[in-house]
């Protein structure tokens, strides 16, 4: 593995301790846990799903050059996954060649590989247009994390050692039925339950028990219920929690505890059959888009125990990137071919347009937009509805050379405990973007 590390003062990180004894160490590891939490980003899209960091202290202008990078990693191995950041370490999904997909532990500090864990063959090989890579970011929980492959190889693996507790085959298990492009899915943790969608009519998505694999629920989905590659999101409204999750058929609500489907709505699956952005919700309404096709809001509505789901609005040139989009405030953040938007949630009135980066993946935090090109530039615009406001960019320097024209920087952006990580196939960079006053 190649890492080169610059010379730089770097962010201290606080330790965790694994055996406090005593009522006082408790205390104090549970104190010191809230606040790395705080700033961990331990999942896809974040703390909570939605692309929102609550990390302040964060750099408000980038020089002309870009922040400073900390170091790089030049050979992470192949793949689009995002990592996961929790405390000291940095957990990604990656491969070599098509029969090694793993998932692997850096130490933050300067890019350092701790461990490797196979989990099994990259997964619909043959694929057209052919990307065939790891694409799936871990869900760190404690001690653990879930992951899965893109053939469909779930594990639960330890964080500190990379043994693996208990796997599970999305395919064999549960006759999954992925998509042209295999498995993208980020699982998701709700309590004790693990949350997967391995597609087709048996379970197209199952509930698991995280602590050992052992099936909760299933739900069986009829018509076109291949998996997609968005992942679920957790959604409350008048009492219930669903899981709400994109498929190859449409937007989907399940019951959390039971697993009955709920609601379902197509009018956003993508012509290309490239269901990729995650949902977006607050309350009862729900953002959902379709590359090629379009994008819109669904409010939900009980009545006589049932849920419905109501249109709102739906434009064809609304955000359908694949980067997703962020919700801030009372306004909708994202990009297209044609640059990056902002839109009022809950109209779906378009308040301003900018080329920007064109399409790309994006995060906010502390007041902006962290935009990631499928051009491989990065850059740095004000979150606000009153206009376009860059406020930096640059490129990483070593981007990798492309297989085919078709492939991009799909990688979605990372901010965690002051840093900016990012990654583009086989090379992960990281970047310091706290504020030097911050800092003092």
């Amino acid at each position: 593995m190649t890492i080169t590390t610059m010379k730089t003062k770097s962010t201290p990180i606080v330790p965790r301790f694994p055996n406090p004894i005593g009522i006082f160490a408790a205390l104090t590891l549970s104190i010191l846990t809230l606040t790395c939490m705080a700033a961990d980003w331990p999942q896809w899209r974040g703390p909570q799903r939605n692309g929102v960091s609550s990390e302040t202290g964060l750099l408000k202008q980038w020089p002309a050059e870009g922040p400073r990078l900390l170091w790089q990693v030049k050979d992470a191995g192949k793949g689009y996954a995002a990592p996961a950041v929790a405390g000291n370490r940095l957990y990604l999904l990656s491969n070599e060649g098509l029969e090694d997909e793993f998932v692997q532990a850096h130490d933050v500090a300067d890019g350092r590989r701790l461990w490797r864990t196979r989990l099994g063959k990259v997964g619909n090989p043959n694929q057209q247009p052919r990307f065939p890579a790891a694409r799936s970011t871990p869900t760190v929980d404690g001690e653990v994390l879930f992951a899965l492959g893109s053939d469909g190889d779930l594990a639960c693996v330890e964080t500190v050692t990379g043994k693996i507790r208990w796997q599970k085959s999305l395919r064999e298990d549960f006759g999954g039925k992925p998509g042209t492009w295999a498995y993208a899915e980020s699982p998701l943790v709700d309590g004790d339950l693990l949350l997967c969608t391995p597609g087709g009519g048996d379970a197209t998505l199952v509930a698991l028990d995280k602590r050992n694999g052992n099936v909760l629920w299933k739900c069986a989905i009829s018509g076109a219920n291949e998996a997609a590659y968005a992942s679920a999101i957790i959604v409350e409204t008048g009492g219930l929690k669903q899981y709400v999750q994109m498929i190859s058929g449409g937007l989907v609500g399940v019951d959390a505890k039971s697993g009955r489907l709920l609601w379902r709505y197509d009018k956003t699956v993508s012509k290309y059959k490239a269901n990729i952005p995650s949902p977006v919700a607050r309350g009862a309404w729900v953002f959902s888009a379709g590359a090629g096709t379009g994008a819109g809001t669904v409010k939900l509505t009980m009545a006589n125990g049932n849920v419905q789901a109501e249109e709102v609005y739906f434009g064809p040139k609304l955000p359908t990137a694949i980067g997703g989009s962020v919700l801030v405030g009372d306004y909708l953040y994202g990009t297209s071919a044609q640059g990056l938007m902002c839109l009022d949630f809950t109209t779906g009135q378009v308040k301003w347009e900018n080329p920007a980066l064109g399409a790309a993946s994006l995060l906010h935090a502390d007041g902006h937009l962290y935009l990631h090109g499928e051009n491989g530039t990065v850059a740095l615009v004000e979150t606000t509805p009153d206009g376009y406001r860059e406020k930096g960019r640059f490129n990483p320097p070593n981007r990798p050379t492309r297989s085919q024209p078709m492939e991009k920087s799909w990688a979605y952006p990372v901010v965690a405990n002051g840093r900016l990580y990012l990654r583009d196939h086989d090379i992960l960079w990281c970047y310091d973007v706290k504020s030097l006053t911050a800092s003092n």
